[in-house]
């Protein structure tokens, strides 16, 4: 991969639904907020998941990571920004920032891999792999 990887934002606001009893965001809710932005990227770019299972190819999370900063509260406006870094054989890793304005609240990623819907590893599609900027075999 060539460069930096292109980085996509996605923003919303803290539902209430989404805070503990000390007023802050639950601590799973982040994982959810890294589904949200990978959902928007991948429709962003074209390739939207609902396509990509159509066609015989999913992408399971096999590995999940969240380092919390400083806590997020009701109403608040978060930016995800999401990079794809790259793909290792048939695993793709994404990489999450949650932001606060210019703050930065929670990091983290997740590692998926392509598998059929009968649990087969895959290899990456070539649009997958253009996604981030490797070549197609």
């Amino acid at each position: 991969m060539s460069g930096e990887p292109r980085i996509f934002e996605h923003s919303f606001f803290v539902p209430y639904a989404d805070i503990d009893q000390m007023g802050f965001v639950y601590y799973a809710n982040y994982l959810v907020y890294f589904e949200m932005a990978r959902a928007a990227l991948l429709r962003e770019s074209e390739l939207p998941y609902l396509e990509m299972e159509r066609d015989g190819v999913m992408l399971p999370v096999v590995e999940s990571h969240c380092t919390y900063r400083k806590p997020a509260h009701y109403d608040d406006e978060l930016t995800v920004k999401t990079r794809l870094v790259g793909f290792k054989g048939p695993r793709l890793r994404i990489e999450y920032d949650v932001c606060r304005g210019g703050e930065i609240l929670a990091s983290g990623h997740t590692v998926h891999i392509c598998m059929s819907p009968e649990g087969k590893v895959l290899r990456p599609s070539p649009a997958l792999l253009e996604l981030v900027g490797m070549p197609a075999p």
